[in-house]
């Protein structure tokens, strides 16, 4: 009986266990959508190691790189809602795609639950180091006297930089041809080569562009100066406050995940990016570290959602 007893008792208390402690040494797999050595992939890393730590949870990252970030979205989209997936997502796959495509094959609104906003990661308009240009007033009376549109390259159509290029030329009225390419390297070598005049590239892949001399920085969207690049004044300095996109990073889950799974993982994400150590680090790769909150967070992506649909349409612009 006695036996009986203590086996009746491991039981239920296996039972009362919260998802993520029943299930301690199962991986906890963070999905991000760009390739290994990339921002995102850095990011991932970076906040994996110090969240598997606070989480007492083995965990992995799994890169399913393609289509703008799409491929992973969707993955963890149709996956289980248990808490063991968690996707590292941003701007371009969860807030631009919707308006940009209209065959999407998820939907982060009904899909996806937000968990928390980690960072993000502003944009620097760089042109060529050859360019005649050396501030955004002369890029813009240079591009709105051109007869032709001017060359923008991106790093995939609906992506971000492309938006955002399209962003600038709707309010600075000129006329913009997103050159769309497959490889970063691709597109940065097509800048510093003049094959192109100019694109809205990451604080982080700016950096070492601008200071090696073969690109130039003529401002940045973040509200405030990059301490990476600090002689980059900001659009709003410029006089064009509303260029002021980024790249939000923030971890979703599947809908239907419990809610007490949401947000102990909220929670230790917040802890992990404000982490002294790992703040420095990503500080140092070109992000800015926000740790917003579940609800925060909600709120960002619906506002971003609206906002981009609006950019988007104005620029005419459909995938498929």
């Amino acid at each position: 009986m006695r036996r009986r007893h203590l086996l009746l008792s491991l039981s239920l208390s296996a039972l009362a266990l919260p998802p993520l402690a029943a299930h301690a040494q199962s991986p906890l797999k963070l999905v991000v959508g760009f390739p290994p050595g990339t921002g995102p992939d850095v990011l991932a890393r970076t906040l994996g190691q110090k969240l598997g730590e606070l989480m007492k949870q083995p965990l992995v990252i799994d890169n399913r790189a393609g289509a703008g970030g799409q491929i992973a979205t969707q993955a963890v989209a149709k996956s289980a809602p248990d808490g063991s997936t968690v996707l590292l997502g941003e701007v371009g796959s969860i807030a631009i795609a919707p308006a940009a495509y209209s065959k999407l094959p998820y939907d982060p609104t009904r899909e996806l639950v937000p968990v928390a906003e980690v960072v993000r990661s502003d944009f620097i308009l760089v042109v060529p180091a050859s360019s005649a240009v050396k501030d955004v007033k002369g890029f813009i009376d240079a591009s709105k006297a051109k007869k032709d549109r001017v060359n923008f390259a991106t790093f995939g159509a609906g992506t971000p930089g492309h938006f955002g290029a399209e962003l600038l030329a709707e309010q600075a009225q000129f006329k913009i041809e997103p050159v769309h390419y497959r490889a970063t390297g691709d597109a940065i070598t097509a800048l510093v080569s003049g094959d192109v005049q100019a694109a809205f590239v990451s604080t982080a892949l700016a950096v070492p562009q601008v200071k090696g001399g073969k690109l130039r920085a003529l401002a940045t969207t973040a509200a405030t100066r990059s301490p990476l690049l600090p002689e980059v004044p900001t659009f709003n300095e410029a006089g064009w406050p509303k260029v002021d996109f980024s790249a939000w990073f923030t971890l979703f889950v599947p809908t239907g995940t419990p809610a007490n799974v949401i947000d102990q993982l909220g929670r230790q994400a917040v802890a992990a990016v404000q982490a002294p150590d790992v703040r420095q680090k990503l500080v140092e790769a070109g992000f800015t570290v926000t740790g917003a909150s579940r609800a925060d967070a909600e709120r960002t992506v619906k506002a971003e959602t609206q906002r981009w649909a609006g950019i988007v349409k104005a620029s005419g612009f459909k995938a498929d």
